[in-house]
């Protein structure tokens, strides 16, 4: 690193006195930047950081000094070190300095009681220049309007604002909480391969080319689901590890290619072992981030139940607004739509005639995401008559079961949908949520956790017409239902749990299946032959031989569980150095081409036309 003359523009300067140090010449930080109170006045204390505000009132220069922690306001005065206070004109934002001086109460009026150091200011007594800096490409502040884009570009330069800065001081007392929380029960951290096989798992893989076994590919692991169930067959009993997970599909604000689990599995347990145990963890991992108290025992609701009522697998259970099934109401009836249905669904909103009929519009529109057609309603006037271009097909029985069923009353709308079931849950669902918002009716600062049970083992996809596991092929099925999966796979019920809180699913897990008799059935309904359970998952089959014995676990999202906790808007917010949308990193230029010679070290040779399509990609990306 070469020296860096700070003398700005139009002052002729000593360049040696403007030198930046090559190392600290013994200078020690002794204080954080959000450390110095009252208790400290009169000390001499260092502080080393960036600058983040520099004022100059003619006699005095004040320089807010940031680092992780917070800000302390500084003070270069003439009257007490003249040299410091001259050389201090050359300061500028974003540079780093360590500051000598002595801590002094603020004058009075002048306290700051937003700030934790807001009743002192340190009087420098001299300092040194680590480093200058060029101007940021945005300002490093919270309140910054800059596009995420070029956020993400400047990834180390987004990272230092408080705001950011203080979500991964909080991600960090998480980890260690629930590294603390789990020892304290006897589990062990153990690492599992980042490099290995390609199995289906429900997502793509990401896949790796061997250099050493050309042709033939690794897979990063979309969990450690095997490995920490071959822990069990080894007789480890208890395990977990905070560990990074990759899958390959699209992204949304809630999704990365590459995320962290908490992985957790034991042996000998039956569900409530597991779910006592992480209902325990995620109690004190509120009450030592954020002193949040959870309750002693979180509520539970069945799959069906859940979606019965709320549209989703994962409701957020903080408000009332739930769905009624109203088919019946309209069965054989005059309004076709409604009464050639294979699915109706009602949902009651009070307050609800306050909404313009634009606003009902953009939600008709909203719908549409999730496969509607369209979205029908009625407005409950105040005077108790019926606004709607649908009443007119209904007879006055239907209206007064409609009404008495969903408790009809003046002020009220009432949303419907018409559809396949999937399309009818999907959209009253999660239209739910945003009326939720519209109207108020989240409580913001309420935790409300939940249990969801009772899944289907499995279900089918109609696209590649086969049944397919509800969560993965090792859970097992509910006592005397794994004789009856071939037979009726859709009846089957899973020994699987997943905890949702505040509409998100922020850990799910289940009792495994650990017999090979019982393990090869599972394939034989999923449509896997012994072949291809034997080219995937032979080495699993292989080691429940050898007296695998009951376990199941559970994995937690860390990062969902940092965004609900910092309240961020974006998983981006929690991960240091995340992709975009499409799972580029701006600030590295990842995915790149690589060269040929690599390449041919791998024995693969790409067309010519997708290279060229990789590399057109990159530079719409930028």
């Amino acid at each position: 690193m070469t020296d860096q003359s700070i003398t700005p523009a139009g002052e002729e300067r000593d360049y040696d006195e403007y030198r930046v140090i090559q190392d600290l010449g013994g200078w020690k930080r002794s204080h954080h930047c959000n450390q110095l109170t009252s208790a400290n006045l009169g000390e001499e204390v260092t502080l080393m950081g960036w600058v983040q505000f520099r004022r100059d009132h003619g006699g005095l220069i004040f320089i807010d000094l940031r680092d992780r922690e917070g800000l302390t306001q500084t003070v270069f005065s003439p009257e007490v070190a003249p040299e410091a206070h001259e050389r201090a004109h050359a300061i500028r934002i974003e540079y780093v300095c360590a500051l000598r001086g002595i801590v002094r109460a603020r004058p009075e009026g002048m306290a700051n009681p937003n700030m934790n150091t807001g009743e002192i200011e340190v009087y420098v007594t001299d300092w040194k220049l680590l480093n200058t800096s060029d101007t940021p490409p945005f300002p490093i502040e919270d309140r910054v309007d800059a596009a995420e884009m070029l956020r993400l570009k400047y990834r180390y330069l987004d990272l230092r604002r408080p705001r950011l800065a203080k979500n991964f001081i909080l991600r960090n007392k998480a980890a260690q909480s629930v590294r603390r929380y789990l020892d304290s029960l006897g589990f062990l951290e153990i690492e599992t391969p980042v490099l290995t096989k390609s199995t289906p798992e429900g997502a793509r893989d990401f896949l790796v080319p061997s250099r050493m076994s050309q042709g033939m590919f690794y897979a990063l692991p979309q969990s450690p689901q095997i490995f920490k169930q071959l822990l069990m067959v080894a007789g480890l009993d208890r395990y977990f590890q905070i560990v990074k997970c990759f899958r390959d599909e699209d992204l949304r604000a809630d999704r990365q290619p590459e995320f962290t689990q908490i992985d957790i599995e034991m042996s000998f347990p039956d569900e409530e072992q597991v779910m006592g145990m992480a209902e325990g963890l995620v109690r004190t991992l509120f009450a030592e981030t954020i002193d949040a108290r959870l309750p002693e025992a979180f509520p539970r609701m069945t799959y069906k139940q859940a979606m019965d009522e709320y549209g989703v697998d994962k409701p957020d259970v903080r408000f009332e607004l739930r769905l009624s099934d109203v088919k019946d109401i309209f069965a054989g009836g005059g309004f076709k739509v409604f009464a050639n249905a294979p699915c109706l669904k009602a949902m009651r909103v009070p307050g609800g005639l306050e909404l313009s009929r634009k606003e009902i519009d953009d939600y008709t529109e909203f719908v549409k995401i999730y496969g509607a057609q369209g979205l029908a309603w009625i407005k409950v006037k105040e005077d108790g008559e019926w606004q709607s271009p649908i009443v007119k097909f209904f007879s006055d029985d239907e209206k007064a079961k409609l009404a008495e069923r969903l408790g009809m009353v003046p002020g009220d709308i009432v949303f419907f949908q018409a559809a396949p079931e999937d399309v009818t849950n999907a959209s009253l669902g999660n239209l739910r949520l945003k009326l939720g918002e519209r109207f108020g009716l989240i409580d913001e600062k309420a935790f409300a956790p939940l249990w969801v049970t009772d899944f289907p083992l499995l279900e089918y996809d109609p696209e590649d017409k086969r049944w397919v596991a509800k969560h993965h092929p090792f859970t097992s099925p509910q006592p005397g239902q794994m004789d009856t999966i071939a037979s009726d796979p859709a009846g089957a019920l899973a020994r699987a749990y997943d905890l949702v809180l505040n509409g998100s699913e922020i850990g799910g897990g289940s009792i495994r299946i650990h017999t090979p008799a019982a393990q090869k059935a599972m394939f034989q309904a999923l449509g896997i032959d012994e072949a291809e359970a034997e080219e995937k998952f032979g080495f699993l089959i292989e080691a429940l031989k050898f007296g695998a014995p009951p376990h199941g676990g559970i994995a937690f999202g860390l990062d969902r569980i940092i965004m609900i906790l910092t309240g961020a808007k974006s998983i981006r917010d929690v991960i240091a150095f995340p992709k975009t949308q499409k799972a580029t990193c701006l600030m590295t230029d990842a995915p790149n081409i690589v060269g040929r010679k690599q390449l041919r070290e791998l024995g693969i040779q790409l067309r010519e036309k997708a290279q060229d399509t990789a590399a057109d990609g990159k530079k719409n990306e930028a």
